[in-house]
Order: C-alpha cells, then structure tokens, then sequence
C-alpha cells in the first residue's frame, strides 16, 4: 500500500528518508518557467472550484519572481508554485516538475503567501539553502513578513497539480495553516482523524490538511485507504 501521507508531507516539509536525493542543485530557471501564460492562468484556477478561483487574483511566476496576471475581485490568490515552496531539508526542492497549484484565501493570501513570494526571489536571486532560510528567519524575527491571520487556509483541488515525483497529484485536499507546531491540538495524525498535519519550522506554522472526494471539477478522487 502507498503511503499517501508520506508523500504530502515531502511536499509540505517533512523529510522522506528513503526517497533519493536527485536534485542537489538548482536547474536553469527556464526549467520552472511555464512558456504559455494561459495556461499557468488556467492550471492556477484549477486549484479552487470556479465559484471561488473565478473571482481570484492570478499571479504567473517570471524570471525576476511572480506578476499579477489577471486582477481580482473575491480576495482569493490562484497561483502554481514551484519546488521551492517546501521546506530547503527536502530532496526535492528544485525538482523543476513540481507545479503546486493552490488557492489561497484572502487571510492566507495577505499573511502567508509573502513568505513564499519572499522565497522566490531568493531562489531567483542565486541564494542558496543556507541562505534563504536565514532571510526568512531574520524577516520573521523583525515583522518584515506580516503575523499569521486567523483562518489563513486554501484550496489544492487541481487534478493537474504535480507535488511529488512519488505522489504525482496525490489527492484533492484543504490547506490549513496554524501557528507553532498545533498538530496535537487540532487532533492530527491519529488513527481516525481526517487531519493530516506536517509541522514547519522554517515558517514557523503547522499545516493541516483534509482530503476531500472530488477534484475541483467535480470528479470524483481515488479513496484515501490508508487514512491513519
């Protein structure tokens, strides 16, 4: 049986241990572009059901970070991250395949989405690991990023979404973020509880999440048989 749970958490910072490490460095940054703007348009939207992605704000990442690409008007933020949205101790952190496509909603996307539009311009700036998580944790300290809102959550419901190499898509899923390590608290990660949670430090935030049955076109996903 796959371990589902594993895969997601290599995605959202928790180390695979005997997953091989195949990108030790940074491919040309051509690898992460996307060549069509549409399409990135298109594959960001996929990450919300239309009711709500419809109305978002749309950001496409260029070579010198992420631009507005199409106005909104809900409050929402579609956008399709690359590799380096997890934590650096991953082994696939430039795996240029990764495309993570997510809605956040408006809390989320005033309070935790500057941090990893922060890190992009590292990343596109040359700065390595060591680096980059010494900048977030300065900015952190000094208030340079904005204090996590109450209910900062968001959408992965894209059927086109790529998280892993292992997990490919892996499963349609709510995001929620929390502040410090709140696994115990919210009753994650126990046998029966629909709450996956992986804690991040580097963010300082634990990140819950909730599978949920259909993709955000309405489809049905595969079942979660190996729920703890």
């Amino acid at each position: 049986m796959r371990n589902y749970k594993l895969i997601a958490f290599a995605f959202l910072g928790v180390t695979l241990q005997a997953q091989k490490v195949s990108y030790p460095a940074m491919a040309p940054i051509a690898q992460y572009l996307m060549a069509d703007e549409k399409a990135e348009i298109a594959l960001a939207r996929s990450a919300a059901p239309a009711s709500v992605s419809g109305g978002a704000e749309v950001t496409v990442l260029g070579r010198t970070g992420y631009k507005t690409a199409v106005k909104g008007s809900n409050g929402f933020v579609c956008i399709v991250e690359r590799s380096w949205g997890a934590a650096t101790d991953q082994p696939e952190f430039w795996n240029p395949k990764i495309r993570g496509v997510i809605c956040f909603n408006p809390a989320s996307a005033r309070t935790f989405l500057p941090i990893y539009l922060m890190k992009t311009k590292l990343v596109l700036a040359g700065k390595s690991k060591k680096e980059i998580v010494q900048a977030t944790a300065s900015a952190l300290d000094k208030k340079e990023l904005p204090a996590l809102e109450p209910g900062a959550m968001c959408y992965m419901l894209s059927k086109q979404q790529y998280l892993t190499d292992e997990g490919k898509n892996w499963h349609p899923h709510l995001m929620f973020f929390v502040p410090g390590d709140a696994t115990k608290s919210w009753g994650a990660n126990v046998k029966g509880s629909p709450i996956l949670a992986a804690d991040d430090p580097e963010e300082r935030v634990t990140i819950m999440m909730v599978p949920v049955g259909t993709w955000s076109d309405g489809t049905m996903a595969p079942p979660m048989t190996d729920m703890q």
